[in-house]
């Protein structure tokens, strides 16, 4: 099982990114995704969720109204559009995958975001 994320970049105060992760998983509508993000020398945080079918999707507080996720199923890709970025948001972000509520077993390997002020 592979997760490829990409989209990171740098950016200035202000701007947007839009995050994409494809996913080989054959059944991939079964997972909830989630982005994740860990800036050096901080924990890794939980960003933002979706469940299977889009419906249901969480947001750390501090980018709910910034940030949006969604996934497509036919093409196995889950995206975190960010905008009015934050030097704050710096971080490696991740996507990975849960078959059960919570817990996150296949992991990408991440994809730097540097805002710079």
């Amino acid at each position: 099982v592979q997760l490829q994320a990409f989209g990171g970049g740098l950016v200035q105060a202000g701007g947007s990114l839009r995050l994409s992760c494809a996913a080989s998983l054959r059944t991939f509508n079964s997972y909830r995704m989630g982005w994740f993000r860990q800036a050096p020398g901080k924990e890794r945080e939980r960003v933002a969720t979706i469940s299977w079918n889009g419906i249901s999707t969480y947001y750390k507080d501090s980018v709910k109204g910034r940030f949006t996720i969604s996934r497509d199923n036919a093409k196995n890709t889950v995206y975190l559009q960010m905008n009015s970025l934050k030097p704050e948001d710096t971080a490696v972000y991740y996507c990975a995958a849960a078959y059960r509520e919570g817990l996150y077993e296949y992991w990408g390997q991440g994809t730097q975001v540097t805002v710079s002020s």
